[in-house]
């Protein structure tokens, strides 16, 4: 068995303890950790594998497989070394990547507001909806000081975390609110934040599209198995599911909707580095993007008609997959209307 093999089976085998305590068992984040998946975009200057953003889509779609929440929370650790990287000295990056496998969280809401004073700053906010905070050593948060968006580096350790995430699906991800009341951060880590380019707003969320392909790919799993096993179509004669055609022909539909969004990603991966920020091109990107996480949902419904009614019982991967699908896929950065917009407006002539 190889170690992709092992993660892949420790992720699986411990996604449901992960869901159920709102957090990464901790198995899930030792192996997770030991396969890189929290250094993808950590510099290579201090040990990282800074991978390129196919790599990054291609190594979070495979942890989503086995288990959805660690990949997002992978997926988040990777946006907040990539956002930091572009904002503070290397005097502060070096003690931020110390420990180039660290977990680390954040939020671009500039939920809190910072006032400088001859310590450093003082800073008070509420920043709801952090993935992985529970088990990140450090946040990269935004803020708004003397009414300029900036951002601040913190260990997770100064801050309070108030565990808010209740949700549907990714429960596993801890999603949670980090708070500050008059903290006092230096200066140093503090600063501007650098408005994001177009190739990485991109690559910002194909961090979100990784998880749900893979998260997919990994229900399709769980019906390829069935149509391997002694199951059959209830009330049919069929002795096997694979000797119903219309089951036949919904398996290679949902198939193709899977494959044809990871090849999407990977489409729009490629290109994220070298579009044209001043073309239509990124929003066209985007707009795939929002097509893919659609195609995952109609996949994953296809899935469990296919299934019945048992895909949803508690201790059948195939609802919690399902449920990861629905939420992942209707983040912000895959919004399929304002995607929609964006491409209308970047279509008209200048």
């Amino acid at each position: 068995m190889t170690s992709t093999d092992t993660t892949y089976r420790i992720l699986r085998d411990n996604a449901e303890q992960t869901e159920n305590q709102e957090r990464l068992a901790p198995e899930s984040l030792k192996a997770a950790g030991a396969a890189g998946a929290f250094a993808l975009r950590t510099p290579m200057l201090y040990g990282g594998a800074e991978s390129n953003p196919e790599a990054l889509a291609v190594h979070l779609a495979a942890l989503a497989r086995a288990c959805p929440s660690t990949a997002w929370i992978a997926g988040t650790c990777a946006t907040s070394k990539t956002f930091t990287a572009a904002s503070f000295p290397d005097a502060v990056l070096a003690e931020f990547h110390a420990d180039p496998d660290a977990v680390a969280c954040g939020s671009g809401v500039p939920a809190g507001r910072g006032e400088r004073v001859a310590e450093g700053v003082r800073v008070t906010g509420r920043w709801p909806n952090v993935s992985g905070c529970e088990d990140a050593a450090w946040a990269g948060l935004a803020l708004m000081v003397d009414g300029a968006y900036s951002l601040m580096l913190v260990p997770v350790a100064d801050l309070t975390v108030d565990r808010t995430w209740r949700m549907a699906g990714m429960r596993g991800t801890g999603s949670h609110t980090l708070v500050a009341t008059d903290l006092l951060v230096p200066a140093e880590r503090v600063a501007p934040a650098t408005p994001p380019a177009a190739a990485q707003r991109l690559l910002y969320a194909l961090t979100v599209l990784g998880p749900v392909v893979g998260a997919a790919t990994g229900a399709l799993d769980v019906v390829t198995a069935m149509f391997a096993s002694d199951r059959k179509p209830f009330m049919t004669g069929y002795a096997r599911m694979g000797d119903s055609p219309g089951a036949r022909q919904w398996l290679a539909d949902a198939t193709h909707l899977v494959d044809r969004a990871r090849s999407t990603m990977l489409a729009v991966a490629r290109a994220a580095e070298t579009v044209d920020a001043a073309s239509p091109e990124p929003a066209r990107l985007a707009m795939d993007m929002a097509s893919a996480a659609r195609d995952c949902r109609s996949a994953v419904d296809l899935m469990l008609d296919l299934h019945g009614a048992s895909g949803f019982a508690a201790g059948n991967p195939l609802q919690r997959y399902w449920r990861d699908v629905a939420v992942g896929s209707r983040h912000p950065h895959l919004n399929p209307y304002l995607a929609a917009e964006n491409l209308g407006t970047a279509l008209l002539p200048s």
